[in-house]
């Protein structure tokens, strides 16, 4: 894969020009003040009008094709229609989902227009077993994942080990993180080559491996009454199912609470789904690969918010995680979930 462009070069005034060019496309009822909500992989509006709020996405080049983007909404229709509540994208007035926008440099930016999902997003702070409602509705996509006919024409971004932790991974190479000194290298490649060995012996059978949401963290899960609202499949693609475990503490498996946060999330997930003895054993080998591949994303990243609220030792913490990971290995330790997270 050749490296390409990570980030979207457009600044935020053009890009509001743009989702104001790209609202006046939908019939009136959709058109509002639009206002920039957040910028990472993609730059997300809010749209308000009189009578509702929308969600414009405008996708940064070099990421997802149309196809793509029109095979995540298909998904979202299915799972709609199976009662989870996702966004919803809303046609424009040549009815088409996925618009086209052309620059004047002759370049396109894709965009869509979703519905607003209700609802307020839980906090350990608030709810310690938060985690619980994430394994839950996590198991409840991979269920439907499981035994969804995709179409024909579905196609989605894959999630496999190079693809995640190489030198031409889809988010960059993790020898670009901040702060990541040169001397450690050596014990994330290990660690690297350790996990691909391992998880082409775990191979891809379609009961470990299939269509996942990739990105589901508390922040984009958005509760309402008894309901449970997912947003944000931006990221959605093929992978193993327990990568969806390991996205939901991206950033902090070094938090002191990360052990508890995981024993809720499978906890959850277990109220609507099992988890096999094979997918429960390499769970510090499918957090350490996420650890590894948000260096990546740091790295081709860093002037993002996200990235510079890490601070200057995440890297640190990092490595410190790869010589536990290391350490359980080559112990042939018990690899519970625990072991990774409290060897020192």
């Amino acid at each position: 894969m050749n490296h390409v462009e990570q980030n979207e070069y457009l600044d935020a005034n053009t890009l509001l020009m743009l989702a104001e060019q790209a609202i006046l496309q939908y019939p009136k009822a959709y058109q509002g003040q639009v206002k920039l909500l957040c910028q990472s992989e993609n730059a997300t509006f809010l749209v308000r009008t009189d009578k509702a709020r929308y969600a414009l996405r405008i996708h940064r080049p070099n990421y997802h094709s149309k196809q793509d983007i029109e095979s995540e909404l298909h998904w979202l229709d299915a799972l709609t229609e199976s009662g989870i509540a996702v966004p919803q994208a809303i046609l424009n007035k040549q009815g088409e989902r996925v618009l086209t926008l052309a620059l004047s440099d002759g370049t396109t930016r894709y965009a869509a227009l979703f519905n607003w999902v209700e609802g307020d997003m839980p906090t350990t702070e608030v709810d310690p077993t938060a985690f619980q409602q994430l394994g839950q509705i996590t198991a409840k996509l991979h269920r439907h994942s499981k035994t969804w006919q995709m179409p024909e024409s579905f196609q989605r971004i894959i999630w496999n080990h190079d693809t995640m932790l190489s030198a031409e991974g889809h988010w960059g190479d993790w020898r670009n993180a901040p702060y990541l000194k040169k001397s450690d290298h050596e014990i994330i490649e290990e660690a690297v080559a350790r996990i691909g060995s391992d998880l082409t012996t775990f191979g891809q059978s379609a009961d470990r491996y299939g269509l996942i949401h990739a990105d589901l963290r508390l922040t984009n899960l958005l509760l309402q009454n008894d309901r449970i609202g997912v947003i944000d499949f931006d990221d959605c693609g093929m992978s193993w199912f327990m990568h969806d475990l390991a996205a939901a503490i991206s950033f902090n498996e070094h938090h002191a609470a990360a052990p508890e946060w995981v024993d809720n999330w499978i906890e959850g997930y277990e109220r609507e789904a099992h988890i096999s003895n094979e997918e429960y054993a390499l769970i510090p080998t499918f957090i350490m690969q996420r650890r590894i591949q948000m260096m990546a994303w740091v790295g081709s990243h860093a002037q993002t918010e996200m990235a510079l609220s890490l601070g200057t030792d995440w890297a640190d913490h990092t490595v410190r995680l790869c010589k536990k990971y290391m350490n359980i290995i080559s112990k042939k330790a018990s690899t519970c979930k625990s072991c990774f997270f409290m060897v020192s």
